[in-house]
């Protein structure tokens, strides 16, 4: 080949490296503007809310993800972002106040006195201050659920197996207490020192339940059998101090009236009321639980309670 000839095809592959770069960079450019046009009716969308009208400035992800707008029966938008109206209920009122498992075996023993030796020193520090005793009772009360919930969880996975519906039931438990605790503090909010007291409390609490369950859940659902006996004794003290004025019954907060599906006149006595029964209902499934473990069977063998909380 002549010096001229290989000029020629060295030019000629100089000029296709260039078409396939400037190729390249174009669609590098067209896969941007997209993407920034993407991204810009995103926000736009954003901005004008699901049905095209600037609602509160919902933000939605880039892949068009915006949350559904809800409303009442009347029409009216639903407030609430901590529960939905199908997560509602009535609760069953019909139950036995002063039901209560007689400690007979080392273990049932061994429980109900751990539960009696908590109990004494939360009565003395809140006396009859019942509402600030109750945001604390809460706040303890939603660790079992979300811990035996987890735990099943991942007994489940572990062993390719199902169970029996205890997963959606314990993290049910562990919702309804928290909601309580929401709907407490829209009647009163808890000082500094309570809210140390918490932390403090949970820390310790959630540990050792952790390491409870581990060990024994036969005795860990025994445990919350008997708190929540206390928990209902505790609320009955709070009614029997509305109705004799020792504490205002004041209008039922908003978000009880919605959760409960209570009467728009309701007041605090009506939320004591419903709470206690929900305690009521935590106690008997605890117990339940504990039966079932301690008669040598697991819990996915006997089907759960669901949807009465």
């Amino acid at each position: 080949m002549s010096r001229r000839a290989a000029m020629q095809v060295s030019r000629l592959f100089n000029s296709t490296s260039t078409i396939s770069q400037g190729s390249t960079f174009l669609k590098s450019t067209l896969m941007l503007g997209n993407r920034h046009r993407s991204s810009m009716a995103s926000q736009e969308k954003a901005k004008s809310g699901a049905d095209g009208k600037d609602d509160q400035g919902t933000v939605s992800s880039y892949w068009g993800v915006v949350p559904h707008k809800i409303r009442k029966d009347d029409g009216s938008p639903w407030p609430w972002n901590s529960f939905r109206p199908w997560e509602t209920y009535t609760a069953d009122t019909s139950i036995d106040v002063k039901k209560h498992h007689e400690a007979k075996t080392l273990m049932d023993k061994f429980a109900y006195g751990t539960v009696q030796a908590l109990k004494y020193p939360t009565h003395l520090f809140f006396q009859r201050r019942h509402i600030c005793h109750a945001m604390l009772l809460e706040t303890v009360a939603a660790v079992p659920g979300m811990v035996g919930g987890m735990m099943l969880h991942l007994k489940s996975l572990r062993r390719f197996e199902q169970s029996g519906g205890w997963i959606k039931a314990l993290l049910e438990e562990a919702e309804n207490e928290r909601m309580h605790l929401m709907t407490f503090l829209e009647v009163s909010q808890p000082k500094w020192s309570e809210r140390a007291l918490v932390i403090a409390v949970q820390g310790v609490f959630f540990n050792a339940y952790f390491a409870a369950y581990l060990i024994s859940p036969k005795l860990a659902h025994r445990i919350v059998g008997y708190l929540e006996e206390e928990a209902v004794n505790s609320y009955t003290e709070f009614l029997e101090d509305l109705e004799k004025g020792l504490v205002e019954n004041q209008p039922a907060p908003a978000i009880a009236i919605d959760y409960w599906r209570l009467p728009a006149d309701s007041t605090l006595k009506d939320v004591v009321t419903v709470i206690r029964a929900d305690e009521a209902h935590h106690r008997d499934l605890n117990h339940y639980a504990s039966d079932i473990q301690c008669q040598g069977h697991e819990l996915k063998e006997y089907p759960a309670p669901l949807g009465y909380h």
